[in-house]
């Protein structure tokens, strides 16, 4: 079984002339909402590419909960480990995402809301059995993640992290987990607070892995990815796309890498398989919408 401990938003897209300076009004063009999260992206991308995922996480008692777990219920995701924290002060997490129309840079601002209380009862890392796949990120309390962790090694079950967003948490969470996934910008942090030694990447990766006998991958864009696991050096190329854009593309990629994990894929396979859901989901616009199907993600493989 994949369990998925995470966030759940709802994102509120306005496309903008131009991004607004402090105390400037601007007028925008379009406004959309759409499903968020990096918790609730990475579940459905698990549950799109093949295996059966739990979700873990809180919605608040508000209009925007049923909007943001949507594509989830659609898909067939298990929802029974989403609480509804009961008090009018938590709203459900929000993005709110201004994109200027004419250059596409962004301006975002997240209110965690109920994501502050994920699995606050630790109800969610109790129901962590044997063999189980944890997937986790960093849009929920540092708490939260940590007890997964150590409920997954005291059962003997993987734990899977998403240092993203990166933040002082992921140094020793990363330490903790037995997989890490970091984008380049995010491992070099993460290598700079470790004090990790090496020329390159690569050279770091493979000191990370000596250090605390952790797995690392990093994820190199249109690059492809690269991993060091018990020592162990594997990489996996990226199909060669048009993108639209890239939004989701990180999270769809963890939730690929867990799935072929899951089935027992070896490293360098579940890499491929991971880099080939990833380009996929830069093929359509938004995060949750662009997430592919197993049929596509075997297609390009193919």
């Amino acid at each position: 079984m994949i369990i998925v401990l995470g966030s759940i938003n709802l994102d509120l897209i306005a496309r903008v002339k131009k991004i607004p300076q402090p105390g400037e009004t601007v007028s925008g063009s379009t406004f959309t909402s759409a499903p968020g999260g990096k918790g609730a992206n990475q579940a459905l991308a698990i549950k799109r590419a093949g295996a059966d995922v739990a979700m873990i996480g809180a919605v608040g008692e508000d209009a925007n909960a049923q909007p943001a777990l949507a594509l989830l219920k659609v898909a067939g995701v298990d929802l029974s480990g989403v609480k509804t924290v009961p008090d009018e002060k938590v709203s459900t997490g929000v993005a709110m995402i201004l994109v200027d129309e004419v250059s596409g840079e962004n301006q975002i601002a997240v209110i965690a809301g109920a994501n502050a209380h994920a699995d606050d009862d630790g109800k969610g890392a109790a129901a962590i059995k044997s063999g189980d796949n944890i997937v986790l990120q960093m849009e929920v309390p540092d708490a939260a993640n940590r007890a997964a962790i150590n409920a997954a090694q005291s059962v003997g079950a993987r734990s899977i992290l998403n240092i993203a967003p990166y933040g002082e948490g992921a140094v020793e969470l990363a330490r903790l987990a037995d997989i890490t996934i970091a984008n380049e910008t995010e491992f070099d942090d993460l290598s700079e607070a470790l004090k990790l030694t090496g020329s390159d990447r690569r050279a770091r990766a493979h000191d990370y892995s000596k250090t605390f006998g952790k797995g690392i991958v990093i994820t190199l864009g249109a690059n492809g990815a690269l991993a060091v696991i018990d020592g162990n050096e594997f990489s996996a190329k990226s199909p060669k796309i048009e993108a639209v854009d890239t939004v989701g593309a990180g999270d769809t990629f963890c939730g690929a890498f867990a799935v072929a994990l899951e089935e027992g894929k070896s490293i360098e396979a579940a890499l491929g398989f991971a880099c080939a859901a990833g380009a996929l989901a830069c093929l359509k616009p938004g995060a949750q919408p662009a997430i592919p199907m197993r049929t596509d993600i075997d297609a390009m493989i193919a």
